[in-house]
């Protein structure tokens, strides 16, 4: 049976938790209050760190799930995430929109992705 890592676990969770060959990384949000825009580039920052902890990188990548807290912000968010995944490792995704933790964050992104 494969073994279970956990990374960065806390007294209610874990930011990334390794099963086999596969990543899951917790919702991630940015700083409460900065534009959708700013709190994207947070977000993905963090995917970025918390993937190469865990040995992978964005390019193995298998799913994403989006919340945004508005979903007229959708093209911010957009532009920002356009620009940070890599052309032909585009995951599965779905975005929807939702109350989030606290009315200061605006976009919280869930990534599953692969071991190398």
């Amino acid at each position: 049976m494969p073994a279970i890592t956990r990374i960065e676990t806390g007294p209610r969770m874990s930011q990334a938790v390794i099963h086999g060959s596969t990543v899951y990384l917790a919702g991630q949000v940015g700083a409460p209050g900065a534009s959708v825009a700013d709190q994207t580039r947070a977000v993905l920052d963090q995917i970025d760190r918390l993937l190469a902890v865990a040995g992978t990188d964005k390019t193995r990548i298998l799913s994403a799930q989006i919340w945004l807290a508005d979903m007229a912000t959708f093209p911010e968010m957009n532009g920002v995430w356009d620009a940070w995944v890599p052309a032909g490792h585009t995951p599965a995704r779905a975005t929807g929109s939702a109350s989030l933790a606290t009315p200061d964050y605006k976009v919280e992104i869930i990534v599953v992705a692969a071991l190398p």
